[in-house]
């Protein structure tokens, strides 16, 4: 009697020593738990400031090129208006080409010959040129004829300009092969029309070719993308 005593002492003791283990063991693998995530929370801390860091930096590229284009152009004879947001250069297409054609006035020649030289100066001179991925010229037409017609004619324009300053009878060679890697053009029709200073549309204003860059904003999202994984 006293043995089946002493055993079952024997077991409910065993059994109180088992229990604080056990509770230390769950206290010690949720105490890694609390540590683990306060270490991935102070990583994701490090890694968004950095992310914030670099649009920052992008975005005063943007700002900064925009500065030096107004301070290039903004006194320049070539009357040349500056989106200030975009940083894109607009001028009416009646500079460069007859209403309703896409071949080059003979003085749209010696207009490209001042301003190409320029602009590029500007994206590709005062070390932004790693930033750049794009350089775009736009064609942009009015609303008389049909939306394809108008697209075609915007194409054709912005396909001008480009085989000319791509071409031999360019005097700027040198910047030449910058352009060839970066170069693109497009067509928007009537896509993006343009008012007058009451707020009316404008054909004229409408009727326009623009000279675009484009940031390096895939590469941005692809780093922004692996700093949130």
């Amino acid at each position: 009697m006293i043995n089946k005593y002493k055993r079952l002492f024997q077991r409910e003791d065993e059994e109180s020593h088992f229990w604080p283990s056990f509770t230390d063991l769950l206290t010690a693998i949720l105490l890694c738990f609390i540590l683990i995530f306060i270490i991935m929370m102070v990583i994701k801390s490090f890694q968004i400031e950095e992310m914030k860091r670099t649009i920052d930096q992008i975005m005063g590229v943007r700002v900064n090129i925009i500065q030096d284009l107004n301070e290039e152009f903004t006194e320049s004879d070539l009357k040349i208006e500056i989106d200030e947001k975009t940083g894109a250069l607009i001028f009416n297409t009646d500079i460069l080409f007859e209403f309703d054609a896409a071949v080059l006035k003979p003085e749209a020649f010696q207009f490209l010959d001042e301003f190409v030289p320029a602009y590029l100066d500007v994206l590709l001179e005062n070390g932004y040129e790693e930033y750049i991925s794009e350089i775009i010229i736009e064609g942009h037409a009015d609303r008389h004829g049909s939306y394809l017609y108008n697209l075609e004619l915007s194409q054709q324009r912005a396909f001008s300009v480009a085989e000319y300053i791509l071409s031999e009878d360019f005097p700027y060679k040198n910047i030449q092969e910058h352009l060839k890697t970066k170069l693109t053009v497009n067509g928007r029709s009537y896509s993006e029309g343009r008012s007058d200073e009451a707020g009316k549309y404008s054909n004229q204003a409408s009727r326009r070719v623009e000279f675009k860059f484009r940031l390096k904003d895939e590469e941005i999202l692809e780093k922004t993308r692996e700093l949130l994984e």
